[in-house]
């Protein structure tokens, strides 16, 4: 099909014409598949309801066993942060040399002075 004959108005109405064939189509799809997987229930004697709500029990026996070795589950422990540079302006402001400067490191360093001088 060759579109670069169609102007802009023309594609717009065929693009909306599609999307609507679209979703009848889908809509037309999903009743179709909802009806026949109600009667493959039905002739098992159970409705779609109770094949969605599985019972704890069966779902928990669905899973296979976790293979488990001496500290499978255990949680890494997070380094302590020791303060390695100190605010000389604010005492109480302390950083461990780890992840992202501080503002007011960035700020000491924009002045041309050495983060060693922050040192503890």
């Amino acid at each position: 099909m060759d579109l670069s004959s169609y102007t802009l108005p023309d594609l717009r109405k065929l693009q909306a014409k599609i999307e609507s064939e679209i979703r009848r189509r889908s809509d037309t799809t999903r009743r179709t598949l909802l009806k026949r997987m109600q009667k493959m229930a039905a002739d098992e004697g159970l409705t779609l309801g109770d094949l969605l709500e599985a019972p704890p029990a069966a779902a928990a026996e669905a899973k296979p066993a976790a293979k488990r070795g001496p500290r499978a589950g255990a949680k890494k422990a997070k380094p302590v942060s020791v303060v390695k540079y100190r605010n000389p302006a604010n005492p109480d402001q302390g950083w461990s040399g780890r992840g992202r400067k501080p503002q007011w490191a960035l700020d000491w360093i924009a002045q041309g002075k050495s983060l060693d001088e922050l040192a503890v």
